[in-house]
């Protein structure tokens, strides 16, 4: 049992003698470049060492600055988002400030060619219901308004005041169902009726069968109802149809955008047809 742990002691004892007489020889035996074994040799496994090490800090250097690269690619990402961000809003709000200049522009030539005395309103709602076609504006009887005034924009007829108050006024749309204008077919002079329907259409009744009417034609205001200044657009014919053997089934596609207005002009000016019914003022 005791004499096999001596055999490796001593089988130990001989590789650790040989070793050391290995190191003593390469430490006194040179190379041919001048340099002992001993050194050589440990200087190149610690170079080789040194080179594992040195690639592993290198690549976790690489990492690093990566990682770090990264977060700042992010920033720097993140940072131009909001500032590509506030560009678009603030494109949006110069496109919106042009678009109501050219608005404004438009009113102020509307005024000037109609030779009406109007006043400019800004449409501040609307009606929740499409059964009612109506929208609110920021000027009211303080500034002169009254029942039954027109209200017009550059495109054409808008609607008439219905409910006035000292700052604000409800102005009926031409699309409401209740709505009505006398017109007249600008090119045929056929004359008749504009009947709103509650939706984007408009209907002109009560013209006769044998009046010229097509597709394409333009009909404005004839002025007769004592609301509306006569020659304003109203819209233009979109469909003829026969209604039975008297008058003709006329629709009218608007010549105003109803759902996009912000700004209308309100005429203070009465009608020819309205100051003949009112008679000479006293």
């Amino acid at each position: 049992m005791t004499l096999f742990p001596l055999r490796r002691r001593s089988g130990y004892l001989f590789l650790g003698v040989m070793l050391g007489q290995v190191l003593l020889i390469s430490a006194q035996v040179n190379s041919r470049s001048g340099v002992p074994v001993l050194e050589a040799i440990t200087f190149g496994i610690f170079s080789e060492v040194q080179r594992g090490v040195s690639a592993g800090v290198s690549g976790a250097l690489r990492v690093w600055d990566g990682y770090i690269g990264l977060r700042n690619l992010k920033s720097e990402n993140d940072a131009l988002k909001r500032q590509l961000a506030a560009a678009e809003v603030a494109a949006q709000e110069q496109r919106a400030q042009v678009d109501r200049v050219r608005t404004l522009q438009q009113l102020l030539e509307l005024r000037d060619r109609s030779n009406l005395q109007t006043t400019a309103a800004e449409v501040i709602g609307a009606a929740a219901t499409p059964d009612f076609r109506t929208v609110t504006i920021d000027k009211g009887t303080r500034d002169g308004l009254r029942p039954d005034m027109s209200v017009i924009a550059p495109a054409g007829v808008v609607g008439r005041i219905v409910v006035p108050s000292a700052r604000a006024a409800k102005v009926q749309l031409l699309i409401d169902r209740n709505a009505a204008a006398g017109a007249i077919v600008e090119r045929s002079r056929a004359q008749g009726v504009i009947v709103g329907g509650g939706d984007d259409r408009l209907r002109m009744e009560y013209v006769s069968e044998v009046f010229d009417v097509v597709a394409g034609d333009l009909v404005v205001t004839s002025g007769i109802d004592g609301i509306y200044p006569k020659g304003f657009a109203i819209g233009r014919v979109e469909t003829v149809e026969k209604s039975g053997s008297a008058y003709k089934k006329i629709t009218v596609k608007p010549a105003v955008d109803f759902s996009a207005l912000e700004n209308v002009l309100v005429v203070l000016t009465p009608t020819a047809a309205r100051e003949a019914a009112e008679g000479p003022s006293q």
